[in-house]
């Protein structure tokens, strides 16, 4: 089970959802997230980025809209943005969809706090890791068929309905 660290929910959080060009996994996690929680008041702000630029103004990958289409998530739209510094002082958590972003984020995290912007840090974490499976990750459904971004599309779920009672329903029990 993942950490609920910061045990914000008090206050309405914010999650942004990265992968590495911010075109498949995290836009597709942030829509999914989005339509599972947009009656929720605890949930501030949503938004996903990448860890490299290489898509940065693209929209989403066709097979990503397909997806989330069949699925009934048609309001969704986003352009491919890479990972800022101050995306660790605006969000509570930042989701990684593999252990390769986790790494990058973590490294970027490290220099925040070298900075000196240590203050409040968001909490970066494996998304999987709400998932019901220590370390499990999100393979990058890019470089194959649409099948992929379905197997995506239902651990997005899973681990977003995780997230929510590990993270957000935590306060209701107490």
């Amino acid at each position: 089970m993942a950490s609920t660290e910061p045990s914000t929910t008090r206050h309405p959080i914010s999650v942004l959802f990265v992968c590495l060009g911010n075109i498949c996994r995290s836009p597709m996690g942030e829509a999914v997230f989005r339509h599972r929680t947009a009656s929720d008041p605890r949930i501030k702000l949503v938004d996903s980025a990448g860890t490299e630029s290489y898509n940065v103004g693209n929209g989403p990958d066709g097979r990503t809209m397909s997806v989330l289409k069949d699925n009934g998530i048609v309001d969704y739209s986003h352009v491919a943005r890479k990972v800022k510094k101050s995306d660790f002082t605006r969000f509570d958590y930042i989701l990684a969809m593999d252990r390769s972003n986790l790494r990058d984020l973590q490294a970027l995290k490290h220099r925040a706090v070298a900075m000196g912007n240590a203050d409040r840090l968001a909490h970066v974490v494996l998304f999987g890791d709400y998932g019901g499976k220590k370390g499990e990750e999100i393979v990058d459904p890019w470089y194959g068929e649409l099948w992929g971004f379905e197997v995506a599309y239902e651990q997005l779920v899973r681990f977003s309905d995780g997230f929510v009672k590990q993270v957000l329903d935590v306060d209701r029990e107490s």
